[in-house]
């Protein structure tokens, strides 16, 4: 859409199926948190830690298994703690969900894995604002829906903070972001009555929220504000043909509006955003081109990274 031009590179295509990315800075490099798999629904999922130093030549520095006896680590997420250590976290799909956070002081050596919330709740992506660590939890447990916000310290011991909402609904995947004046705003993935975003916002202590329906259809949220102030969504949308797209999101008027389509089809999307050297950079997933057709290599997926100039925002 539009004539907005991104620099798109592959970065990471080593399994069957690499997927469901974060990104960050960390140490003056670029570090990526990625799955690997047999498959998007399989029991062999596991956490590929890569880095570069210039965001084109990647290594990878660490592969984090799924915690026994779980199984499939999935959705990883990077932050950066209020002592400054890399905090991963990511969640063990089988037999019951249960999420865990890992720790780094390098992006290379990670702590074993810590219990987070209780099992059955997925906890997605954490944030840090004040020295406190946020993050929404939502139930997997189908005759027993709801979203939970929870709070942590040290990204290990995560409370309930705030009552639980969409009692009976599929809330999902979210993408929590604080803005200057410690407003937190919410896009949340919402696939139940009907299957459409929610913008959720809320002022400290963060305990009571005002949600409005976005109309849309998304998956895999990520949401930043840029330096003049306006909020850039990356999401996957459903309408055919599914693809990552890029949206403004106007928090005032409760609207998404896709503005540019990266490089990709079917399975994709789950973006990491950093912004850097007067640049939006971008990692996330997709089907790989010469998939198409081929029943043996169908699910094939590859990890990219693409560039945009703020300047053509």
């Amino acid at each position: 859409m539009g004539s907005l031009k991104s620099d798109v590179a592959k970065i990471w295509s080593r399994a069957p199926h690499n997927a469901f990315t974060d990104l960050i800075r960390f140490r003056d490099s670029w570090v990526c948190a990625l799955r690997e798999s047999s498959g998007h629904i399989a029991d062999d999922g596991h956490v590929r830690i890569i880095r570069s130093d210039d965001g084109t030549g990647w290594t990878s520095v660490a592969d984090i298994p799924c915690p026994e006896p779980s199984q499939d680590l999935r959705d990883p997420k990077l932050s950066l703690t209020s002592d400054g250590r890399l905090m991963l976290t990511a969640a063990a799909f089988r037999p019951v969900c249960q999420t865990f956070s890992f720790f780094s002081a390098d992006g290379a050596t990670w702590s074993a894995g810590n219990k987070i919330g209780p099992p059955g709740l997925w906890l997605w992506r954490t944030v840090w604002q004040d020295g406190y660590a946020y993050n929404f939890g939502r139930s997997e447990v189908e005759e027993d829906r709801f979203l939970q916000l929870f709070r942590s310290t040290d990204g290990v011991d995560f409370q309930p903070h705030g009552d639980r909402q969409f009692r009976g609904v599929y809330a999902n995947e979210t993408a929590p972001i604080f803005l200057p004046d410690g407003t937190c705003l919410t896009l949340l993935r919402r696939d139940s009555d009907p299957p459409t975003a929610q913008l959720g916002m809320a002022k400290p202590p963060y305990e009571s929220w005002n949600w409005r329906d976005l109309g849309v259809r998304i998956g895999g949220p990520a949401l930043v504000q840029l330096p003049d102030g306006r909020l850039l969504a990356v999401v996957r949308l459903y309408d055919e043909p599914r693809r990552t797209a890029l949206c403004w999101l106007d928090a005032e008027r409760a609207t998404l509006t896709e503005f540019h389509t990266l490089p990709s089809r079917g399975d994709t999307s789950y973006a990491g955003l950093v912004m850097h050297e007067n640049s939006l950079w971008i990692s996330y997933y997709s089907t790989d081109e010469a998939a198409e057709g081929e029943v043996e290599v169908r699910e094939r997926t590859s990890i990219y990274l693409a560039r945009i100039t703020l300047s053509a925002l």
